[in-house]
């Protein structure tokens, strides 16, 4: 029988001294399969590069980067699989404070000064608790919430030590999938318990999916009372106010947050966006040149960041300004697609804004060419880019902007935004012509899949919603009949790995556009069935022998 494999593990700490002690600590105790990196930028290529069982975070890690903001990261962005050990460690005696706080938490944290006997008992509790989620998370890595589901109520028997950690993942897996009800009440289950923030967190949420945004408001108002560094309770609370209409309070409640937690790119954004929105064009510019400057150095930067920082420049006829920021643009991302695209919105904005016009529509022009090759922006910068056309008088541009928007981002809000913008320069015919050919679109594309499938070409359903999911990336419609597609084949035709995986990156991308749609439930049940037919196990997450 061959050796196991030794654990796999990543050091991030930026002080020499402390990465050579915790080298001498990790062989004393068997685990020598160790490599490092100094600053969180760095460890985030490290993980895009290969995988490892665990992850040793400093806390602190100088110029503004802490453990948890990489973490977030590591976790929004999907970089680090479930089954990762995250451990961090601190010098911060309030650090237990900090982290109940949190709804996304290190897997443990050890305080400093550690010695070695501590870092092996909390690497045992941690990859123990691992061990007990591992058959959960391998329903998930297959798409099979509802098995993900059942091991949730099995394993609160099995392992009562962790009931309330696989009532809250019970919980958060029913949400997934849209079944409010039913994560509601286990919110509440938790709650009954103890009042543990993220349970209020995610009841919140729950409720916020069921439109019942004053009970939602309710609890997170009380939830950044009594925690005031509860920043998720912030960004979610934002999110509320700007759905129910009320951009100038998420502005402030944005604003609050980021002066807790003033280091995230994603945040930082956010509040830019919101002071725009508000009509402080110079809260934004300042907001915006921070972006770009801690983009410079972050592998999250986006060139999105330099147009809102030009809108912001120009608000305030700062030309000069505006001009350096397009240079610094074409410098630091101009070769890049999306990078090319941003540069001529802005150039436009700039020549709009200076008076002339016909450069100004070369340029808008040219952001249109740039845009059809494939370079996508996100929606709010598409619908900047389709006023801007409009009121330059590119209409054809325009319509095919929108219809662009309509195909790629169908949801609801993005959809009503669209139309806000047309309807401001009196293009609601168009608004109504443009959405009746794109529902045209959808319901053709999706009729010849059901055809085929009907006739038993599943083939052939396969090929045409796969077509269809390809130029319709952000309608749910279609990629929920995508993935019923991919599906039926794996129902007639048998099991098939690659298939299966498409489905559930399908599903994934509908739950994001339409969380609340009913779909969710019947699909994810579907996939559930199919699994349990053909017998499939996961083959790569297994609990594997320590030496600590």
């Amino acid at each position: 029988m061959s050796a196991p494999e030794p654990l796999t593990i990543l050091v991030v700490e930026s002080q020499a001294t402390m990465r050579a002690q915790l080298r001498a600590m990790l062989a004393s105790i068997g685990l020598e399969s160790v490599q490092f990196a100094p600053s969180a930028n760095i460890a985030v290529r490290r993980l895009r590069e290969r995988r490892y069982d665990l992850i040793l975070c400093e806390y602190h890690l100088g110029e503004g980067q802490d453990g948890q903001h990489l973490l977030e990261d590591l976790r929004q962005h999907e970089i680090i699989p479930l089954d990762t050990v995250f451990v961090m460690i601190s010098g911060e005696m309030n650090y237990e404070r900090v982290v109940s706080t949190c709804e996304l938490a290190p897997n443990d944290y050890i305080l400093k000064p550690l010695t070695a006997e501590t870092l092996r008992l909390r690497l045992q509790r941690a990859f123990d608790k691992r061990d007990a989620f591992l058959p959960a998370w391998q329903a998930m890595s297959l798409g099979d919430t509802v098995g993900a589901i059942a091991w949730c109520r099995e394993a609160r028997d099995r392992h009562p030590q962790y009931q309330i950690d696989f009532l809250r993942l019970q919980a958060e897996l029913h949400q997934a999938i849209g079944q409010f009800e039913q994560a509601e009440m286990l919110f509440r289950q938790v709650l009954d318990l103890k009042p543990i923030p993220w349970a209020q967190l995610g009841l919140a949420r729950t409720l916020m999916l069921r439109k019942r945004h004053d009970e939602a408001e309710s609890i997170l108002a009380r939830l950044v009372s009594a925690h005031e560094r509860f920043i998720e309770a912030y960004d979610l609370l934002t999110l509320l106010r700007e759905e129910t209409g009320r951009t100038a309070a998420a502005h402030d409640t944005l604003l609050a947050a980021t002066e807790r937690s003033p280091y995230r790119l994603g945040r930082l954004r956010h509040l830019g966006e919101l002071s725009l929105a508000v009509g402080d064009p110079a809260a934004a510019e300042t907001t915006f040149a921070e972006v770009v400057r801690k983009g410079k150095y972050s592998d999250f930067a986006d060139p999105e960041d330099h147009v809102r920082l030009v809108q912001a420049q120009l608000a305030q006829m700062k030309l000069d300004q505006a001009a350096s920021s397009i240079a610094d643009l074409d410098r630091s991302m101009g070769r890049q697609p999306k990078g090319e695209l941003c540069k001529a919105l802005c150039t436009s904005m700039l020549h709009a804004r200076a008076g002339d016009l016909a450069r100004a529509r070369d340029a808008l022009q040219s952001a249109s060419r740039a845009s059809g090759r494939g370079a996508q922006l996100s929606v709010g910068l598409r619908q900047e880019l389709v006023k801007a056309c409009f009121d330059h008088q590119l209409g054809d541009e325009g319509s095919e902007l929108v219809g662009d928007i309509l195909r790629t981002a169908a949801d609801e809000r993005s959809i009503e935004s669209t139309r806000e913008l047309l309807r401001e320069r009196g293009l609601e015919a168009l608004s109504r012509q443009i959405e009746a050919r794109v529902q045209a679109e959808v319901k053709s594309l999706i009729t010849a899949g059901a055809e085929k499938a009907r006739a038993g070409d599943f083939d052939g359903a396969v090929a045409e919603m796969m077509n269809a999911a390809r130029k319709m990336p952000g309608n749910p419609q279609v990629l929920f009949n995508a993935a019923l597609a991919l599906m039926r084949h794996i129902e007639h035709r048998g099991w098939n790995d690659t298939l299966a995986a498409q489905a559930r990156g399908l599903i994934d991308r509908a739950r994001k556009l339409s969380p609340a749609s009913p779909r969710l439930a019947a699909l994810t049940e579907f996939m559930h069935q199919q699994i349990k037919h053909y017998g499939i196990r996961p083959g790569r997450i297994t609990a594997r022998p320590r030496t600590f």
